[in-house]
């Protein structure tokens, strides 16, 4: 049973416009792109069936809500009543809140540093009625209070379909407690004014969620998320290869170098139309087949492009696994394939890999491309921007590692054939990564959601 959450960020408000820090501050309005913004969600999710909306009663999320609700309502579609609650409000950051965030950088630099580079350790000293100071960490309440909220609403409403409305530090924070991740994650993900997220749990709190995607901006009339022109480092494009005919019969493929179908090329050739705009400095791909077909689809709008391949992107090992279906490896490796399914980190593929030597596998071939594009970046004076094709397993373990995240958490980012994921390192190799925007799959099929075939891994 599967309970999916939609999680929206408001609509562009005075605040963001002034660069003032809102919290629970609750003057900013909506602009009149956020209200467009706010319209282009609802006629996203028309199609949809929600079971129930939560909104944020600040009011530029309650008014987001609302012109959403009202938007989807006018193409015909049944919406539940919007549910108002403080558990959806932004963090909060009384000292801070109605002053610009220069203003706030040059009046409190120790602690605005540690809210952008350690935010699990961020703290206020607020004054109390008796003159003593009360330590408030920010960032660890909002995550507490992401983590309760979500809980209530999988017991209320376990194999439905919830839509939430936020703002951006609460949306991360209900998206990182999710999938497991700290408070020290905070300002590892993007959150653009109305971008879509996904998640999807297949069991319990205590199992965690799927990012099934992140920061999905296209109804917005941008492909990806936009980067703020101050940051220098890379922007690696991480896509996934399209389908195969084994994607398609459900067969582990692993190392066997299997081309695409015909949906594939036409997957492949979606993601060029996507990513056509976009502006590449470099490309590089797996050296199998399938990873660089992909690629080169996406290069014909590219034609000025070398591609490069690496053995280090190539696909997890099954071994013996290889163009089985799940059927045929529950009859010869009994119980096995569930260990996978559960405990994927316990796991030696027989006669192949182990996620520990992926894992090692992909971070060096990430970093090499993260190294060698920052190089290319300060020697030419412009962040690049780098195509990279890969596979299933290995861009997973790709986005767990941005994370610091181990190979038991394999699982929690979905993979869609012609996918793409981005992820900025804004000063260079050895800053923080931040996944901008993950699996968008929206060029695909004109939906929030993934609708390409699961396959087998």
């Amino acid at each position: 049973m599967k309970t999916t959450v939609i999680i929206v960020r408001h609509g562009q408000s005075t605040s963001n416009v002034q660069r003032v820090i809102q919290g629970h501050h609750d003057v900013a309005v909506l602009t009149e792109i956020g209200e467009t913004q706010a319209r282009s969600v609802g006629e996203m999710l028309n199609t949809l069936t929600l079971n129930a909306i939560y909104s944020s009663p600040l009011k530029r999320a309650h008014r987001t809500c609302e012109l959403i609700a009202q938007t989807m309502t006018q193409q015909g579609a049944d919406v539940p009543t919007i549910q108002l609650t403080d558990h959806l409000k932004e963090i909060n950051l009384p000292l801070w809140e109605s002053k610009s965030f220069d203003q706030v950088e040059a009046e409190y630099p120790s602690e605005y540093r540690a809210w952008r580079q350690q935010p699990d350790a961020f703290k206020m000293a607020l004054p109390g009625p008796d003159g003593t100071t009360t330590d408030f960490y920010p960032v660890r309440e909002i995550w507490q209070r992401a983590g309760q909220f979500l809980q209530t609403v999988l017991q209320n409403h376990a194999g439905q379909t919830v839509l939430l409305i936020g703002h951006s530090a609460i949306n991360r924070a209900l998206i990182g407690a999710a999938i497991k991740l700290g408070p020290a994650s905070l300002n590892s993900m993007g959150q653009d004014n109305c971008a879509i997220n996904v998640l999807n749990f297949l069991g319990d709190w205590q199992s965690g969620a799927q990012l099934e995607s992140l920061n999905l901006t296209s109804h917005l009339g941008d492909p990806i998320p936009a980067r703020r022109s101050r940051f220098k480092g890379p922007r690696l494009l991480l896509v996934r290869h399209g389908e195969t005919d084994w994607n398609r019969d459900g067969r582990f493929q692993g190392q066997i170098d299997i081309p695409l179908n015909e949906n594939g090329k036409r997957q492949g050739a979606q993601a060029g139309e996507f990513l056509s705009t976009i502006k590449l400095d470099a490309a590089v791909t797996s050296s199998m087949l399938r990873p660089k077909e992909t690629a080169e689809k996406i290069l014909e709008h590219h034609l000025e492009i070398d591609l490069e391949t690496t053995e280090h992107l190539w696909e997890i090992s099954h071994g013996e696994w290889e163009g089985k279906l799940e059927s045929e490896i529950e009859a010869g490796y009994p119980g096995m394939l569930a260990q996978w399914q559960r405990y994927p980190e316990t796991v030696q593929m027989p006669g192949g890999e182990n996620l520990q030597e992926v894992w090692a596998r992909a971070k060096t071939g990430w970093q090499s491309i993260v190294a060698a594009y920052s190089e290319a970046g300060q020697t030419s004076g412009r962040s690049q921007t780098v195509l990279v094709v890969a596979h299933d397993a290995i861009n997973k373990a790709i986005l767990c590692q941005l994370f610091g995240l181990s190979p038991k958490n394999f699982w929690r980012f979905k993979q869609g054939n012609g996918a793409v994921s981005v992820i900025d390192y804004h000063d260079g190799p050895e800053s923080l990564p931040v996944l901008s925007a993950a699996n968008i799959t929206t060029h695909l099929s004109g939906s929030i959601f993934d609708k390409t075939v699961a396959g087998a891994l």
